[in-house]
């Protein structure tokens, strides 16, 4: 790394983080939504800090910019950047959205409200690179991957055993109150979808969230929130999948959504993704959370999350799987270089 400039995790502006340990060069790159700030560069995209040991960071580089919204489909956001290596190339995944580009509402059903809430355009975009570094171009400006009607968010890519890759989205609790994680099959060289979305489970299959949605109007509502999917196979074949919610304050003062962000997870002890899956306590509460595991390059288990929600930072975890049971064993607070 040409680099020189050292950061820490401390002063790393830092949302929906993931991590791709690229062996070859024996390199962590950390993908996040770009910020001007520290990047040095306007636009909306994403930008990768790296570092050879997780705890010294280049200042980042500009792997991706969206589009102006005359040339794509969407242009705002940004947001829960994922780089995959697939086919000899490297895919983005990243959710773009625009509030000026409204949606029909759909009516009461599977994808329909009890009563009308704004839609908009909104959904994770795929990109493609020959390099981690980039940069990444749309493999269509013109619509995101999963289907443009829905309004959908922080798509990660999930190869099922047979070598069929797919998709694994938040569908917004903005067309369905209680929010779903679905998945949608895609074309091997992963431009173009197949088949229709396959429901995985809602926000509310969660028992420890408690009952979050009360009769009344919608500026009553406190909604199921589903955020933030990954998915990690375990040596013995069950499927985790990482998420992240809000819970009602745990003190019970106004049941609001402030301070609850949390990291949890859900098993699918079948192996597959269709489950049934079964939903597990959180990880990490304290407005925490859009988590996702990884390896170190010594073997070690990882989780990486931002905290708080707002002017976030990264935060480092090592991790212990006991069967299809997953625990924090320690904050790597070593790492952070927060003092």
């Amino acid at each position: 790394m040409a680099d020189t400039e050292v950061m820490r995790l401390a002063e790393m502006p830092l949302h929906d983080p993931f991590v791709v340990a690229d062996d070859g060069t024996r390199t962590y790159h950390l993908y996040t939504s770009n910020d001007p700030s520290v990047s040095g560069v306007e636009g909306v995209g994403t930008m990768v800090y790296r570092s050879r040991d997780l705890r010294d960071w280049t200042r980042p580089t500009v792997v991706f910019l969206a589009p102006d919204r005359t040339r794509a489909w969407a242009a705002d956001g940004g947001w829960a950047p994922e780089v995959h290596a697939w086919g000899g190339r490297y895919y983005l995944f990243t959710t773009l959205h625009d509030e000026s580009r409204p949606l029909p509402v759909p009516p009461p059903g599977r994808y329909g409200t009890p009563f009308p809430l704004p839609n908009h355009r909104r959904g994770t975009v795929t990109a493609v690179s020959d390099s981690l570094l980039g940069p990444f171009t749309l493999v269509d400006a013109s619509r995101p991957t999963p289907p443009e009607h829905l309004m959908t968010l922080d798509g990660t890519l999930y190869a099922d055993p047979s070598g069929q890759p797919w998709m694994v989205y938040a569908h917004e609790w903005l067309q369905t109150v209680d929010g779903t994680m679905e998945a949608i099959r895609l074309a091997p060289d992963l431009t173009r979808t197949v088949g229709d979305p396959v429901f995985l489970f809602k926000g509310s299959d969660a028992s420890w969230l408690g009952e979050q949605i009360p009769a009344g109007v919608p500026h009553q509502l406190p909604p199921y929130i589903t955020d933030g999917p990954q998915l990690h196979r375990t040596p013995e074949g069950a499927l985790l999948m990482l998420w992240s919610t809000y819970e009602k304050d745990r003190a019970g003062d106004d049941g609001g959504l402030s301070g609850g962000y949390v990291q949890t997870y859900a098993v699918s002890r079948s192996g597959e993704l269709r489950g049934p899956w079964e939903q597990r306590r959180p990880l990490v509460r304290d407005d925490s959370g859009h988590g996702m595991l990884f390896r170190t390059f010594e073997g070690r288990l990882m989780m990486i999350l931002h905290r708080p929600f707002e002017n976030a930072r990264g935060k480092l975890y090592e991790m212990e799987l006991r069967g299809d049971e997953l625990r924090v064993l320690r904050q790597r607070t070593d790492l952070d270089g927060g003092g």
